[in-house]
């Protein structure tokens, strides 16, 4: 009787799934493991690859991988920073304090993670804690990316402390006035529509709120709802309407050629009519597109839309039914030197 073997299972944990092999990390990230042994690495780059996958979605799963890869390699500062990230998304704010802390020690980098932990410090209640770290020597040496979400959280912990005019003038930097679409643009734009909207000042907070929607090419943010509400009008979903009226269009064609009996093509001037009446209501010119329309119960009057002839601002949505805000930003009273990637651009936005 021949011997049978077993075929042993890739790993013994029931959190990883098979296809994951921790090949997916990227490469400087697997050679911050290679100080640990080749199966113990292997373990924990398949966890830190499941608490980036799931993090956005499912952060209370990420965030039991990270804390997985940090028991078995808890002096590796890859690790403490995804436990932080994961601790952060997962809304454990003093866990991804004390996780990123150990990260910085770790990596030695004491300019990392601020703008993460001086929102934990807003998120335990702390707005007070968190000014102290936006005034910090360390984030004077902030990339601008950095400095932009510091900006940010600074707002909010402004509006915790009732001090919302400050919040508004605290958003009011030259990035506020770029006219191209930055990868922060569309959160810079909706902070800035927030503070706004809560320092009562909402026909502005309505002009920036549908900036936002505009630069939002992802949806990430909620800002054309919230423009709908300040202005009393209802979204329409354009891709199911244009759905519903494909279908219809179908359904009458199928009617038609059951009428001139089963497999027989219709012949005449009329059917190639129909056919291109069809076409039309049944194209989608742009599925993402969102349409405002005014709610029955309070009318208004449609926003004005540009005019043709006028050039639309660099970063905005051409042929979409989002309403653009004017193209004025408000100065701030600080520094006007031109900005370096204006790309010899001699027009500059109009101060407001």
């Amino acid at each position: 009787m021949e011997a049978q073997e077993r075929q042993a299972p890739k790993h013994d944990d029931p959190l990883l799934p098979d296809d994951v092999t921790g090949e997916e990390l990227d490469v400087e990230a697997r050679e911050e493991l290679r100080t640990l042994p080749r199966d113990l690495a292997g373990r924990v780059a398949r966890h830190l690859v499941m608490a980036g996958r799931l993090a956005e979605d499912e952060p209370e799963t990420a965030y039991r991988h990270a804390k997985a890869a940090r028991r078995l390699a808890s002096r590796v500062g890859l690790v403490r920073e995804a436990a932080g990230l994961a601790a952060y998304h997962a809304g454990e704010w003093a866990e991804a304090l004390a996780e990123l802390r150990a990260a910085r020690r770790l990596s030695n980098a004491e300019d990392a993670y601020l703008p993460v932990m001086a929102d934990c410090e807003r998120g335990l209640g702390r707005p007070e804690r968190a000014l102290d770290l936006v005034k910090s020597p360390e984030a004077q040496k902030l990339d601008q990316a950095s400095r932009i979400e510091l900006r940010i959280v600074e707002s909010g912990a402004r509006r915790d402390l009732g001090q919302y005019d400050a919040a508004v003038v605290t958003l009011q930097v030259p990035e506020l006035r770029d006219r191209r679409l930055r990868p922060w643009s569309a959160r810079l734009f909706y902070a800035y529509a927030d503070a706004l909207a809560e320092a009562g000042r909402d026909t502005e907070a309505a002009e920036w709120f549908a900036r936002t929607a505009a630069a939002d090419r992802d949806g990430e943010t909620d800002a054309a709802e919230r423009y709908a509400e300040m202005e009393g009008l209802d979204i329409l979903d354009t891709e199911e309407d244009e759905a519903e009226a494909a279908a219809a269009v179908d359904e009458k064609a199928e009617g038609e050629a059951g009428m001139d009996g089963a497999g027989v093509e219709q012949d005449g001037p009329d059917a190639g009519e129909d056919a291109g009446d069809g076409a039309e209501a049944g194209e989608v010119s742009d599925p993402t597109a969102i349409a405002f329309k005014a709610a029955p119960a309070e009318p208004q009057a449609a926003p004005e839309r540009p005019s043709e002839e006028s050039e639309a601002p660099r970063g905005s949505v051409q042929g979409s039914d989002v309403p653009e805000a004017p193209a004025v930003f408000l100065e701030p009273q600080a520094d006007d030197r031109p900005d370096p990637d204006a790309d010899g651009d001699e027009e500059g936005p109009s101060a407001g």
